[in-house]
């Protein structure tokens, strides 16, 4: 046997064990969202949590970590199969402005909200940036470029909670509202995918206002979930700037104490996949079953991903965050709305 074999199969030994724990976690995840309804990411997180003993076990602990970063990449990565330039050039100048104001806004309102409350800026880039992107997606995209703190750790988890909880109160009352306005199925489902968190309630709720909603909703969210990557590879300079300040140490994932293997790279390698797969599909080497299994692959490693994240964390460590991670996410959902709603004059 090679060297690399042997090296693969001792990594293998040393991870497989966490690594089931969190797949089985996602399993329970899925089987509870499929015949009850409810956020799968939710669940993933709320049973990770009740698993937090298992932060303590040695032949765990690696495979957890290992699906907290690693699983978690590839699953960002895989978000870029499902997004064409084609369907991107067909929302139109003003509508791709609109989106790109909005998401830009809502990243530094997050870090002024955090100046105000005297926060970490790391809080203001991770809640402005899960609100103004993609939800509980981009709450980890975003986590796994910034420094591996117990802080950031607890911050993100909340963030996940926040999200999804109201993305899916928006799912319920924005169509309700926009019916009850009168508006335009073109401008509902720009209202609708350029401010709900999460795609998968885009989709719903633009579904309960009709397919022509539904459609603009999901074209102008997926926009939104390709400007990820620009983002994350901004936070992510900006950081790599800030270690080489510190001798060029980032921190690991199962400690917080820097290591010099852990260098910031200028792009990660996840986000340049992302572009990669992305490509692919605008010209066609990616076809739609192919976006499709590639898409619930993302999905599957974001469940397996946040499980861990539940489990290297507890309850008691998420009352410490307080009242104001709360107040931080519900002004920038409540501002990436009013600024939408007011783009759409100009749509």
């Amino acid at each position: 046997m090679t060297v690399l074999a042997q090296t693969w199969r001792a990594h293998t030994q040393r991870v497989l064990p966490g690594t089931l724990v969190c797949a089985t976690i996602a399993l329970a995840a899925t089987y509870l969202s499929e015949h009850y309804g409810g956020p799968q990411l939710l669940y993933a997180l709320l049973i990770g949590l009740a698993f937090h003993f298992l932060s303590h076990s040695p032949s765990v602990m690696p495979g957890v970590a290992f699906c907290g970063r690693t699983v978690l990449r590839l699953g960002v990565a895989l978000l870029g199969a499902r997004i064409t330039m084609t369907q991107i050039a067909a929302l139109g100048w003003t509508t791709a402005v609109l989106v790109m104001v909005a998401v830009g806004s809502t990243v530094l309102f997050g870090l002024a909200m955090a100046k105000w409350l005297k926060r970490p800026a790391d809080e203001g880039l991770l809640s402005g940036g899960a609100v103004a992107i993609c939800g509980a997606s981009a709450a980890l995209a975003v986590a796994s470029v910034l420094p591996q703190t117990k802080a950031n750790e607890r911050f993100t988890l909340l963030m996940v909670v926040g999200v999804t909880v109201l993305s899916t109160l928006a799912m319920v009352v924005y169509p309700f509202v926009l019916k009850l306005a009168g508006v335009s199925d073109v401008l509902a489902g720009v209202f609708l995918g350029g401010t709900i968190h999460d795609v998968a309630q885009v989709v719903a709720a633009g579904t309960m206002l009709g397919p022509a909603a539904g459609d603009v909703a999901t074209v102008v969210k997926l926009f939104r979930v390709m400007l990820l990557m620009p983002v994350v590879i901004l936070i992510s300079l900006a950081y790599r700037h800030h270690a080489q300040g510190r001798a060029h140490v980032h921190f690991d994932v199962n400690s917080e104490l820097p290591t010099e293997r852990d260098r910031v790279p200028l792009v990660p390698n996840f986000l340049l996949a992302f572009v990669v797969l992305v490509l692919l599909a605008t010209v066609g080497v990616i076809d739609k079953e192919l976006a499709q299994l590639a898409s619930n692959g993302s999905r599957w490693m974001l469940v397996t991903a946040i499980a861990a994240a539940g489990i290297k964390t507890s309850f008691e460590d998420l009352m410490k965050l307080g009242w104001q991670p709360v107040l931080m996410i519900v002004g920038e959902t409540l501002f990436i709305a009013a600024v939408v709603l007011i783009g759409m004059n100009y749509v």
